[in-house]
């Protein structure tokens, strides 16, 4: 199966945009309690599918340059892939779109930040500090960058999506 130019495009310009994002703000970024401002990027799957494989190669990146281990790079990346694909699933559901980066971050980046990395806080409270800053990132920025994105025509069609 052929890729479209337009496509690759796509994806690329979303795995740079996501590592940049999280390498700008490096400290915030990483560990127990972490403010990943790309992570706004993970609702787009529902209107750009082309943004899936982006995400996952921007959080590769991202956690390669990171400096957080092997762990952060296999792990944290696949928790955006499930997040990305799952997103792609419920595009029809839009309060529900930021629910799986949520749940996939909460979970499998806190287990692993937690057993590998950091025990400063409880299991649980490490997966909820994780939970609660994604889902304060996706609803609070990612709902809103899904609304304007599906409303705005011009910024639909620079990015290529045709919205129903």
């Amino acid at each position: 199966m052929k890729l479209k130019t337009r496509t690759v495009v796509q994806a690329a310009v979303i795995a740079a945009v996501y590592a940049s994002l999280t390498l700008l703000i490096k400290p915030l970024a990483y560990g127990p309690i972490q403010f990943r401002i790309s992570e706004v990027l993970t609702v787009l799957p529902a209107v750009l599918p082309a943004s899936i494989p982006g995400l996952f190669v921007g959080c590769v990146l991202a956690n390669f340059l990171g400096g957080f281990g092997m762990a952060d790079i296999v792990f944290g990346s696949l928790a955006t892939l499930l997040a990305g694909f799952s997103t792609w699933l419920l595009k029809k559901r839009t309060f529900l779109l930021p629910l799986p980066p949520v749940v996939f971050n909460g979970l499998i980046v806190g287990t692993y930040v937690y057993l590998l990395y950091d025990r400063t806080y409880p299991w649980p409270l490490t997966m909820l500090f994780i939970a609660i800053s994604e889902a304060i990132i996706c609803y609070c920025l990612g709902l809103p960058l899904i609304a304007l994105v599906k409303k705005n025509r011009i910024i639909s069609e620079a990015l290529g999506i045709s919205i129903e």
